[in-house]
């Protein structure tokens, strides 16, 4: 077989595949007209629900004036206005464009700000032309508003769940081959491992180095060379391709390319920009020229400000809002069995700082002790021990441990700047010792409460895959993020998926 790498970029006769019916343009346009018919239909009813609730229930009439009743048709011109920049912003935002990699929260950010700047344009208007205009309320600016941006979130997380349902039951999912298996290459396959209702199913990965050692990461197997991408995606009928291999290989990608498109499957490509990511590239031009530069640290200066002050605000109130559970905790913890109930250990922070961090005790006070005995019990990979069925954990700690109640101390590591809400898991300074090299970049930023790899298997996952998470995270940080983590451990501490 002629390789992929290599002078001569000819590739095997791609192997048969099974026809694919051609699709409709209906088909296509028929998820647009229904999420376009929907937001009018709502972005209407909101004005609807409005009026009623202010003319008809009367709520917050005008201080000191007369109530007045005004016919609901003097409000068509600006309920046809704010709808129309509402598609307007939605169709500028992609939001009728269906992206896999789009989230629920993405969505609710287009909506508050079609909706914001719908709603700004009337007040403005109402401001220079209300005698013409004929809008008599105040309220029916903030009422509208606040319904649009309701009623516009809940209809697209109907519509998120039932397509995601549907893809989890095996409907409009795209059987996925990863080629290459490198930083990028492992953060891909984690990506869609942790969004299953993206509708991708990950198959397995290409890997020359990968393939000569049967290496494979973590749950994801290593189903060939990159040379074997033909008789792989026709075994496997693989729908889409997502190469992220080195810059270096360029006949590679082309030739990848070139059999992708004979074949009728899918091609993307992971950019590497010289080992640079995109949470690292700056962009800009010069007359015309592109021009690709290394952007600053997003955790840094005023960003990293903020982040504290929402540490400090968001930790301070759990801290109070779960003290009495700490103290049931507490209570049960001494009377199960003897020793201290809280348990400080010395974990390795920032820039690779010690500090001491504190954690409910959750085993019985000799497990230190009998850690050397059970070595060979050990399920982790890496540098990590973890056992599923610990006889060392008391009644108590497997229900602490389960729903994450041991780390409720750690809040207060959160006040004294130790650790971040969000942010790479605090290792233990033996733990650090096994690092590779590549590995200790994770140590570059505050340790975090939660993180990626909490939120996406917590112990399920191999140590190499909570690496590239941490990876992911550093690269792309910004509030919104920490914000949807936070979101996303609420039901994974609830679930306990992934916990032992």
């Amino acid at each position: 077989m002629t390789r992929l790498l290599g002078p001569v970029m000819t590739m095997p006769p791609a192997p048969p595949r099974p026809p694919q019916a051609p699709r409709r343009v209906s088909t296509r346009l028929l998820p647009v007209l229904g999420l376009l018919s929907g937001d009018v239909a709502l972005a209407n009813l909101a004005f609807v629900l409005s009026y009623w609730v202010r003319y008809d229930l009367r709520w917050a009439p005008p201080v000191g004036s007369e109530f007045v009743d005004v016919p609901l048709s003097n409000y068509t011109g600006p309920q046809v206005l704010v709808t129309a920049i509402l598609v307007a912003v939605f169709l500028w935002r992609g939001l009728y464009h269906q992206r896999r990699s789009r989230q629920w929260l993405d969505e609710v950010g287009s909506i508050v700000t079609g909706s914001t700047f719908g709603f700004s344009t009337l007040i403005v208007l109402f401001f220079i032309l209300r005698p013409e205009i004929g809008i008599y309320s105040r309220t029916m600016i903030l009422y509208p508003w606040l319904g649009v941006v309701v009623l516009l979130s809940a209809f697209r997380l109907v519509v998120r769940t039932v397509i995601a349902w549907r893809r989890r039951r095996g409907r409009d999912v795209r059987r996925v081959l990863v080629v290459g298996a490198g930083t990028r290459g492992k953060m891909v396959m984690q990506q869609i491992e942790q969004h299953p209702g993206l509708g991708y199913r990950p198959v397995g990965f290409l890997d020359d180095v990968s393939w000569a050692q049967r290496a494979d990461f973590g749950r994801f197997r290593v189903l060939g060379a990159v040379e074997d991408l033909p008789q792989v995606a026709a075994a496997q009928q693989i729908d889409e391709v997502i190469v992220a291999l080195p810059g270096e290989s360029h006949e590679t990608i082309l030739g990848t390319l070139d059999y992708c498109a004979k074949s009728n499957i899918g091609f993307k490509l992971v950019p590497d920009l010289f080992e640079l990511t995109l949470g690292d590239v700056e962009v800009d031009n010069l007359a015309g020229i592109p021009l690709i530069g290394v952007r600053d640290s997003l955790l840094t200066g005023l960003n990293l400000g903020v982040k504290r002050v929402l540490d400090i605000v968001i930790a301070g109130l759990t801290l109070l809002l779960t003290l009495p559970l700490s103290l049931i905790l507490i209570i049960a913890i001494r009377l199960e069995s003897a020793g201290p109930f809280l348990l400080p250990q010395h974990r390795i922070g920032r820039d690779t700082k010690p500090f001491r961090m504190f954690k409910l005790r959750s085993m019985y006070r000799d497990a230190e002790r009998q850690r050397g005995a059970l070595e060979h019990l050990n399920e982790a990979e890496g540098p990590l021990f973890k056992i599923r069925d610990d006889p060392r954990i008391t009644k108590v700690g497997k229900i602490m441990r389960r729903f994450s109640l041991d780390e409720l101390p750690q809040l207060w590591n959160v006040l004294r700047g130790d650790m971040s809400l969000v942010g790479p898991r605090a290792p233990l300074a033996g733990e650090v010792e096994q690092y590779d090299a590549w590995q200790t970049r994770r140590l570059a930023v505050t340790p975090g409460l939660t993180g990626l790899w909490q939120v996406s298997g917590r112990s399920e996952l191999s140590f190499d895959e909570m690496v590239m998470l941490d990876f992911y995270y550093i690269e792309n940080w910004s509030i919104g993020l920490d914000v949807k983590i936070l979101l996303r451990t609420v039901p994974a501490v609830l679930t306990g998926r992934g916990a032992y």
